[in-house]
């Protein structure tokens, strides 16, 4: 069984914008800080953004504060993140991730407990 499912990928010329979506299981959206984690062609993953289960705490990288919100949809178990401004060296493919640790402790960490199979953002110069 999927626990979370990613969707909104796509190409977009640089300085566009994209909104990413991961749909999560009941149980993880109630009970697990979630994020996001990308990983460019040959390089490794790297975190992105992350959100406490309450939506209160933040956090992102220095890379895309500023352009990127991330968010929490209560209605459909969903967390989005809103990507703006977007350039070439945002193409990677976008893990959904969700993990007890803290939103500022995701960012620290390459190991989370769930993770989506992923979804592909081509940014286009």
């Amino acid at each position: 069984q999927l626990q979370l499912v990613e969707s909104g990928g796509g190409l977009v010329q640089a300085g566009g914008s994209l909104r990413l979506s991961c749909t999560a299981s009941e149980r993880i959206f109630s009970n697990y800080n979630m994020g996001w984690i990308r990983q460019a062609p040959g390089k490794e993953r790297v975190f992105v953004a992350a959100i406490s289960a309450n939506g209160v705490s933040t956090s992102y990288a220095d890379s895309v504060k500023g352009r990127f919100t991330i968010s929490k949809d209560n209605g459909k178990t969903t967390v989005n993140l809103q990507m703006t401004s977007l350039d070439p060296e945002d193409t990677a493919v976008y893990y959904c991730v969700a993990d007890r640790a803290t939103p500022r402790a995701m960012s620290r960490m390459s190991r989370m407990d769930y993770w989506g199979k992923g979804t592909l953002v081509t940014v286009s110069s």
